[in-house]
């Protein structure tokens, strides 16, 4: 099947809900040029407003043991974000979430990083039995947003250690150089906990016992405006360049890096470089890349060159694709059976979208009534 393709980036129609401009531009640069990079100041603003940030996170944890928490998974984006903690004086809990996929190179760079900057580290081991449950539950669901099980851990456990602790500053990773296009069509939230308990509760096999999860109305009232917890990212006010980072990181801590995007974990690695594209036709490289490119990282020249190498060598894909089926303790055949059953998109089970566009929608009203915008997520 022939996809049209963006003529600035590269994503394309398997995004079905792309359109394009006459020039053949899509709405991923559109919204970049006209909403994103308003919220993206990789310039002197950018120093100016975070300087202002790191006051307000010093004061606010004035007295405290930490005066902000920090998830470390091993990627290149939080360690990033560690090593630039540690420059600008700050005093974090560093947590790691381990949902018992973690690569043993993820492993060392952690630790690196951690005795490089001399923080404490926590690490909450996710029960592997409901973490087991929740990845079989997806897989037989057929949903293409495969990851949530790790992704809602990593973020319920942030959220409840850092209340537990007192810290009302999270720092993320996340960034807009790197991670500012992405399709909405291809997946729901990874924080939508409706989402998540509905489809353990149609394909799962046992009562989750310990695992964490964030509701609704935690996530976008109690947390922000009850606790006063902000969550910033700090990368979107500095001129963040990966392969600079990459590099930094190396110099500095000894880093190693993966020999390819979400190396830190086992099952993303499988589950972004085969099952998304084999079964969704869903290259998240794609958006990836198209982010990098629009931000002035990678040329398109460039980035096309990337799609056309291989997003899995055959041996290694064997290897990994065994060591799932040993982990999750169920047989080959089973596990080949998850690539042909039937395909489900998120919305085909209960979810928070309508909270979500009740909650939009009073924002908007509000907004209206005083006279400015605000705010119901971070």
């Amino acid at each position: 099947m022939n996809y049209q393709c963006c003529t600035r980036c590269v994503m394309d129609t398997t995004d079905p809900t792309i359109t394009f401009d006459v020039q053949g531009v899509c709405n991923h640069c559109h919204q970049f040029e006209e909403v994103t990079r308003k919220r993206w100041f990789p310039n002197a603003e950018g120093s100016r407003l975070w300087a202002a940030h790191l006051e307000k996170i010093k004061a606010a944890g004035k007295g405290q043991e930490y005066d902000c928490i920090i998830g470390l998974s091993g990627g290149v984006d939080s360690s990033y974000l560690a090593i630039k903690a540690h420059e600008w004086g700050l005093r974090p809990l560093v947590m790691h979430v381990d949902a018992g996929w973690n690569s043993e190179l993820a492993v060392a760079n952690i630790e690196a990083i951690v005795k490089h900057c001399g923080y404490d580290l926590h690490t909450h081991v996710v029960d592997w039995e409901d973490m087991r449950d929740l990845h079989l539950a997806y897989l037989r669901a057929g949903v293409s947003n495969q990851d949530v099980a790790q992704d809602h851990a990593f973020f319920a456990g942030l959220y409840h250690f850092a209340t537990k602790n007192g810290i009302k500053h999270i720092l993320s990773g996340g960034n807009l150089a790197t991670e500012s296009i992405f399709p909405a069509s291809w997946h729901g939230s990874a924080m939508d906990a409706i989402n998540l308990k509905a489809i353990h509760k149609k394909y799962g096999e046992r009562k989750l016992k310990n695992y964490q999860t964030i509701s609704f109305f935690e996530y976008y009232f109690w947390y922000p405006f009850v606790k006063k917890m902000r969550v910033l990212r700090p990368l979107n006010f500095m001129p963040y360049d990966k392969e600079q980072a990459l590099k930094e990181l190396q110099e500095t801590v000894g880093y190693k890096p993966y020999p390819r995007k979400h190396g830190e974990s086992v099952f993303t690695k499988w589950f972004q470089n085969h099952y998304l594209p084999v079964k969704f036709n869903m290259d998240k490289r794609r958006p990836h890349l198209s982010s990098l490119i629009v931000s002035g990282q990678m040329t398109r020249a460039e980035a096309l060159h990337k799609l056309d190498e291989p997003l899995y060598d055959a041996a290694e894909l064997e290897i990994d694709v065994n060591y799932l089926c040993k982990k999750l303790r169920i047989s080959r055949a089973e596990f080949d059976g998850f690539m042909k059953t039937k395909v489900h998109d998120y919305s085909d089970f209960a979810n928070w979208d309508g909270y979500y566009n009740f909650a939009r929608n009073t924002k908007r009203v509000v907004a209206k009534i005083i006279g400015r915008d605000i705010k119901i997520s971070y």
